[in-house]
């Protein structure tokens, strides 16, 4: 990428030097959008965590055939919360595929993520991106383009690959029942997240060891009994909390031939009956 091509999506003050999740994921699943401190901090989590580039693809597959299912399900909007860099099979692509009409508003906190979906996003009728963080649900829901989506209406709320840069400190669980309160009935609330206790030795070890590399967007693992709790009291769909692969695969190419490759993020959806 040429220094002025970069200019024109990189905000001020930005610094490209030091690795962001976002940037470095975009990297991963082959998109365009990162910088050589996150192409390095990519190549150094392969070396820790080996099989990490499959893990990426499983996961945005993972996000492919949720949106596929929900809007078979009559979902018509989504709110993305953490959803990067736009790449290959972004939400509302996969959305218009089925109906244009559909409604999608991106969230993230990286102001180049942001920006560059706005970029991107400019010429779309029915998506666009808020700046803002999970941690902040407040602030999030108050957002004008947040409030483009009618909470009238059921939303498909995405939490794919987000939630284990959550630290514990931040409270996750609270954060979650505060989204899934302001969410309407028949909504859905899908997540992914990195677990701790398939291999847990391994996967905790390589962990440790890419967050001691990175120094910052430090990664949390959780059991399988800490992320079920994520979904409250939302009734989690067939085939419930699974490996993200195992997930309603549709085809090889949603599943690997490693089954430690397979299930090292779990993913579910679950629905908010109505009260």
């Amino acid at each position: 990428m040429t220094q002025h091509r970069e200019e024109e999506w990189v905000p001020p003050g930005i610094d490209t030097t030091k690795p962001s999740s976002s940037r470095t994921y975009d990297y991963l699943l082959g998109g365009a959008h990162n910088f050589q401190a996150d192409r390095d901090a990519a190549e150094q989590a392969e070396k820790i965590m080996p099989g990490i580039r499959d893990v990426a693809r499983l996961n945005r597959a993972f996000l492919g055939r949720v949106v596929r299912t929900l809007m078979d399900l009559g979902i018509r909007q989504f709110l993305d919360i953490g959803s990067g860099i736009p790449t290959v099979g972004n939400v509302h692509q996969i959305a218009a595929e089925l109906d244009p009409r559909c409604r999608v508003v991106y969230v993230d906190r990286d102001p180049i993520a942001v920006t560059h979906s706005k970029m991107l996003l400019r010429a779309s009728e029915n998506a666009t991106i808020a700046h803002g963080d999970f941690t902040d649900p407040g602030g999030i829901f108050a957002d004008p383009d947040v409030r483009r989506l009618d909470f009238g209406e059921p939303i498909g709320l995405l939490m794919v690959a987000m939630l284990h840069w959550i630290p514990d400190a931040s409270d996750p669980h609270t954060l979650l029942a505060e989204y899934r309160r302001r969410v309407p009935p028949g909504s859905y609330l899908a997540i992914s997240h990195m677990i701790s206790d398939q291999e847990g030795n391994r996967i905790n070890t390589a962990v440790g060891t890419f967050n001691q590399a990175r120094g910052q967007d430090q990664a949390t693992t959780r059991t399988y009994g800490e992320v079920a709790a994520m979904f409250g009291d939302f009734e989690l769909i067939e085939p419930g909390l699974v490996g993200c692969a195992l997930w309603r695969p549709g085809g090889p190419g949603d599943i690997s031939d490693d089954p430690y490759t397979n299930t090292q993020l779990y993913g579910g959806v679950a629905r908010k009956v109505a009260g």
